[in-house]
């Protein structure tokens, strides 16, 4: 069965945006962004809330900006024809190859996951992560911890006072300080 993944860039206090909104310090160095290119590489379907989805926008254009550089035309290359689920009640459309789904993260995870293939389901957005957090859908947390305190915001991990005990699959730190970690839920 296809296991789902939840990654996303992370503070050390525990959030993916800062109380303002804002995450300019999540701008991976080379070494990171080249984990992450080599991180899509094992996902069959990515599911996206709304906030995620239109900050990846840019992706479905971004191959014809002359000043890319190799890796992230790579990534371009790799995100643009990956299939995508994006979840939003106020969307009406969604552009490149992702389609739009109004409700049932459940059924849709279940859905994918009795498809045949054998890369990952992978989840990006707080608010989304947390639903399928709270129904005991996601597999593996990956968080790529950035060394930054930015007090507040939307956190990483839901905060529905539930335990949920993992298992260290991997840990990596970079020469920025950013570190790696990737946790299975124990079953």
């Amino acid at each position: 069965m296809r296991s789902v993944t939840y990654s996303m860039n992370v503070s050390l206090d525990g959030y993916i945006v800062g109380p303002d909104g804002g995450f300019d310090w999540t701008g991976p160095d080379e070494d990171v962004f080249r984990f992450w290119i080599e991180d899509i590489r094992q996902v069959d379907v990515h599911l996206l809330g709304r906030r995620l989805y239109e900050t990846m926008l840019y992706w479905e254009t971004a191959d014809q900006d002359a000043s890319l550089d190799d890796a992230q035309l790579e990534w371009a290359s790799l995100w643009n024809p990956l299939p995508k689920v994006v979840f939003s009640k106020t969307l009406t459309s969604v552009q490149g190859n992702a389609r739009l789904v109004s409700g049932g993260l459940e059924e849709e995870i279940e859905r994918l996951r009795s498809e045949p293939g054998e890369g990952e389901i992978a989840l990006g957005g707080a608010t989304l992560a947390a639903q399928a957090a709270a129904s005991g859908l996601i597999d593996e947390y990956r968080a790529m911890v950035y060394p930054v305190l930015v007090g507040g915001g939307i956190p990483f991990f839901p905060r529905d006072e539930r335990r949920v005990d993992l298992e260290l699959v991997e840990t990596r730190t970079f020469s920025s300080g950013v570190v790696h970690l990737r946790h299975r839920v124990a079953r």
